[in-house]
């Protein structure tokens, strides 16, 4: 109030104050001198509080931000703890048919179907840029004048990139996978739809295998159609002691080795969506981590400039004061 009572009782003596100085008091209390250009003008009596109040919007808006990025990373550290065990133990799943059928990345068929996992969500890094960019590579690599690559997508984020530029090579595009808690049977109908309306001789999962929280390793694994794993071993190529194995039941090699791929298929997509899920949520963690770190260093440096600025304006009051005091007397 006694800020008021000055500011007001300097606007009243703002003309006796100026009168040597040709200097005219305008509407608002705006100041304006002849002896300077029209277009320069003081600041008007009281608007030196506008720019701490600036300041302090500026601030709270940060702190909310930052109250943000601190709960989700701790829901992000949450979800993955309750995915990571999942993620370790689905592992043994596809384990023993790399073992049985191989991992073969580098075998040259007709017809390659990639399918690329990533988030519905962002505010995870490069995670899903990543993924996309690998799919791209085995697209391109495959690519020919009698090849046919054709790309199934899970996810929100790889479809938006995926579309602009490879829009006619996408046969199925999946979403809103994790919007329930993720479990074999979910995958496997999924892995099933993908399989009865997709012709393939390879497909080959990209997925972004899980680390730690701070690194993921991105993934490339393979998956044969019958066909060509029949074609494999009778090259006599690194499948070629299939042959050596007895089929008991009565079920003939060709059944046997559809039923194999269906399974393989279906074990190695569960397994890649819990590995994209766990690095999807180390990601977040560590982004908004990085975040909070921002927002506390521009809140530190918004406070040194609050502090200044709120002083600058105590001492520039304190002039005037002063100086009108000074014009009185003198």
């Amino acid at each position: 109030m006694a800020m008021a009572l000055l500011r007001r009782e300097g606007n009243r003596l703002a003309p006796l104050i100026y009168s040597n100085t040709n200097v005219n008091v305008g509407v608002g209390g705006v100041v304006r001198s002849s002896l300077i250009s029209p277009a320069v003008e003081f600041a008007p009596l009281g608007s030196r509080s506008i720019s701490t109040q600036i300041v302090r919007n500026r601030m709270k808006s940060v702190k909310n931000i930052q109250k943000i990025t601190k709960a989700m990373k701790m829901v992000a550290a949450s979800k993955l703890r309750a995915i990571q065990s999942k993620a370790e133990n689905s592992r043994g799943l596809w384990q023993p048919f790399a073992a049985l059928l191989g991992d073969l990345p580098s075998v040259d068929v007709k017809k390659n179907v990639i399918v690329t996992i990533s988030s519905d969500k962002g505010l995870c890094g490069g995670i899903n840029s990543t993924a996309v960019k690998i799919s791209k590579a085995v697209h391109k690599l495959n690519s020919g004048p009698d090849k046919e690559p054709k790309y199934v997508i899970l996810g929100e984020k790889a479809k938006a990139q995926l579309i602009r530029d490879s829009k006619k090579d996408i046969e199925i595009t999946i979403t809103d996978l994790q919007k329930n808690p993720l479990n074999y049977t979910q995958v496997s109908v999924l892995a099933d739809d993908v399989l009865k309306n997709v012709e393939y001789d390879a497909l080959r999962i990209v997925f972004n295998k899980f680390q730690s929280v701070v690194s993921f390793l991105p993934t490339m694994a393979t998956v044969l159609s019958p066909e060509a794993v029949e074609r494999e071993a009778e090259s006599g190529g690194k499948l070629g002691d299939l042959d050596s194995y007895e089929i008991e039941g009565g079920e003939t090699k060709a059944e046997v080795l559809q039923n194999l791929a269906e399974f393989q298929f279906s074990c190695v997509m569960f397994n890649a969506v819990l590995e994209h899920a766990c690095s999807e949520q180390g990601a977040r963690m560590s982004a908004m981590d990085s975040s909070s770190r921002n927002a506390g260093d521009m809140l530190d440096r918004l406070t040194l400039t609050y502090n200044r600025t709120r002083q600058a304006s105590i001492t520039t009051e304190l002039i005037e004061i002063i100086s009108g005091a000074s014009a009185l007397t003198g």
